[in-house]
């Protein structure tokens, strides 16, 4: 198999790189790691290893499987590399929760044991993407999300004012610091932290999720997937911010944002042994009660 490697940062994950890499070199693999992170261990840390490794600074369909190590944000960064191309992606968790980065540090080996057995399910996550009138050149390339797109205030301490249309009908404005619109992947992170739902990976639906509103009835909302969702902002300042994951880029207000379902899915790789609803109990604690 032809394998790409990705992490952001070597401390801290000095472990679980050494055990990735000797566990692929005992099945033989093709191993590239992404340039800069390899830069990194090797002209700064003197990182040294006997598993031949290339390097790679974008990837093609000639690729297997895209590993991450890190948290769920180095997965996010790691789609990145990914895009349209259908290369499965899974992830060694070195980082806090790891909704998306599922293989512990403890279970490495076994991991890509039934990786190579064929021993997983393909999970297909929709991604979110963004058009903007007028055009705004920093949102024209890396257009989509995993986790959520989230419109939110810039330079200001004020409210700001999202005027939403669902499919060209009004739904409402928000008085809030911003608004979020996630996927059910995303639904676990940034959405969730602002009170929105849990939704299920396979669920054919989004959630728009208002941060801090000052208008008290607003809450979450879910919409079907194939929703065209579209945003006006208005507030003191003349720009706000708008994200894709952890890309952030500045729009004035007079901007249009049209958000949508992406035209491709992320595949993720799913252990037979690891599942949403047991990572789910596990990372929020559900069931931890004396009276169960």
């Amino acid at each position: 198999m032809k394998i790409a490697v990705y992490s952001q940062y070597y401390k801290g994950n000095e472990a679980s790189f050494s055990a990735l890499l000797e566990a692929l070199s005992k099945k033989k693999s093709e191993v590239f790691v992404e340039e800069n992170f390899f830069q990194l261990i090797t002209e700064q840390l003197d990182f040294k290893t006997s598993v031949p490794i290339k390097t790679f600074q974008a990837l093609d369909e000639s690729f297997d499987l895209l590993i991450s190590i890190g948290g769920d944000g180095t997965i996010l960064r790691a789609i990145t590399y990914v895009s349209n191309l259908a290369i499965p992606i899974i992830g060694v968790n070195t980082g806090r929760l790891g909704f998306l980065a599922t293989i512990q540090n403890n279970r490495i080996e076994s991991a890509i044991d039934s990786i190579f057995e064929g021993n997983y399910k393909i999970s297909e996550r929709s991604l979110l993407c963004v058009e903007t009138n007028p055009e705004n050149e920093d949102l024209t390339q890396l257009n989509f999300a995993l986790n959520e797109i989230a419109i939110s205030r810039k330079n200001t301490t004020s409210m700001i004012t999202v005027e939403t249309h669902l499919d060209g009908e009004y739904l409402t404005s928000y008085w809030a610091d911003g608004l979020i619109v996630s996927t059910p992947t995303g639904s676990t992170g940034y959405s969730l932290s602002c009170g929105g739902p849990v939704i299920s990976p396979a669920a054919k639906s989004f959630a728009i999720t208002p941060i801090a509103p000052h208008n008290l009835n607003a809450r979450p909302l879910i919409i079907p997937d194939h929703t065209q969702i579209q945003l006006k902002v208005d507030g003191r300042e003349d720009f706000y911010l708008i994200s894709l994951d952890s890309r952030i880029a500045t729009l004035h207000n007079s901007t249009i944002v049209t958000i949508k379902k992406a035209d491709f899915k992320i595949k993720m790789i799913e252990l037979y042994s690891e599942s949403f609803i047991d990572t789910l109990r596990k990372k929020l604690l559900w069931g931890e009660d004396k009276r169960n």
